[in-house]
């Protein structure tokens, strides 16, 4: 398959091109892809909706920063899942090349900021229990909702704009340099810058969460060694080293489902990939849903306030059918009395 070696300048850029990068090459490769992305996607658009439901319906979690940098996060998981999952099943399942190149830089533009914005959000929360537990006195003056707003504004502007690079033209097309193996029409050196931006989060959020764990172990022991002082500031180290806890369960799955992706694409840009590894690439690729599909679940079990919210929304539902079956009777009951009088 000579026309497939992409790296060649005369056919990187073609038509033909993309077809190359189709490596699912039998029908039970596509059906698990498919229902991989069609099971994870629809989870994770309705796990993450029920959790943006559950923060902006209590006044007590919307007004918090913490939960709006959670809801940043559902809201960018969302969005990646729809994108990636039209985008994805359409180009490998229905091996469809019936676009432009600048249409399919937008939608992997799409899928970048989606991603983006959803490891930039965890890296807020971090950041954000990291001022909570180093600085607890200061902490309401220091992460206000202003700030908050101002920080998820530049987050989500940042990420848009990484994204958009190659369609805006740093693109192996426009330059005439080497194309990425994984992907048509990217090419090696923004590949490789945005993979050093996703490292460079992802040390941010260790940094952080290390800082918090450290800090949180210092908490239990100082309230083992004074367990006669029950009081409000108890109480807080309890809630900050439940919320600590949470939050490096979402990390530990995060390193878990993004590790296979970035590391065939840091090999990918040192060493030629066989067609067995692009394979592996694409079912890795599923594996970022996983991530945002788990996430909410985590939310759910570990957070009191969602749980709590979760809780009443359930009950408010069991009691509407009763309700409905009761209503009828107590009609009735409401005419006999009035023909009785």
């Amino acid at each position: 398959m000579d026309i497939c070696k992409i790296h060649e300048n005369t056919s990187k850029c073609s038509a033909n091109t993309m077809e190359c990068f189709m490596v699912l090459s039998t029908q039970a490769q596509k059906i698990s892809i498919a229902t991989l992305c069609g099971l994870f996607g629809t989870l994770c658009i309705f796990e993450n909706s029920l959790v943006l439901y559950l923060i902006f319906s209590s006044p007590s979690t919307r007004r918090k920063p913490s939960y709006l940098f959670i809801s940043s996060l559902a809201l960018a998981d969302i969005l990646a899942s729809i994108i990636f999952v039209c985008s994805f099943v359409n180009f490998h399942v229905f091996n469809d090349t019936d676009f432009s190149k600048e249409m399919f830089l937008l939608q992997l533009g799409g899928v970048n900021t989606s991603f983006s914005a959803s490891l930039s959000s965890l890296l807020l929360t971090a950041l954000d229990r990291y001022i909570s537990i180093s600085r607890p006195s200061e902490y309401k003056l220091l992460m206000t909702r202003r700030r908050a707003w101002i920080a998820l504004g530049v987050l989500w502007l940042t990420c848009a704009t990484i994204a958009s690079l190659p369609l805006l033209g740093w693109n192996c097309c426009t330059l005439d340099s080497t194309c990425s193996e994984l992907f048509p029409f990217v090419d090696d050196k923004y590949l490789s810058s945005w993979i050093c931006f996703i490292m460079v989060l992802l040390g941010c959020i260790v940094y952080a969460y290390a800082h918090v764990l450290w800090r949180a172990h210092q908490h239990v022991a100082y309230m083992e060694k004074h367990q006669v002082q029950v009081g409000k500031q108890n109480t807080r180290m309890r809630m900050d080293v439940m919320l600590a806890k949470t939050l490096v369960m979402v990390l530990t799955v995060l390193v878990l489902c993004w590790s296979p992706v970035l590391i065939l694409m840091i090999y990918s840009i040192f060493a030629r990939l066989s067609n067995h590894l692009r394979k592996v690439f694409a079912f890795c690729s599923t594996l970022c849903l996983l991530n945002s599909m788990v996430n909410p679940i985590i939310y759910a079990l570990r957070s009191k306030e969602l749980h709590s919210s979760l809780r009443m929304v359930f009950s408010r539902f069991r009691r509407q059918p009763k309700a409905s079956e009761e209503s009828p009777e107590a009609e009735s009951t409401h005419k006999s009395s009035m023909m009785e009088t």
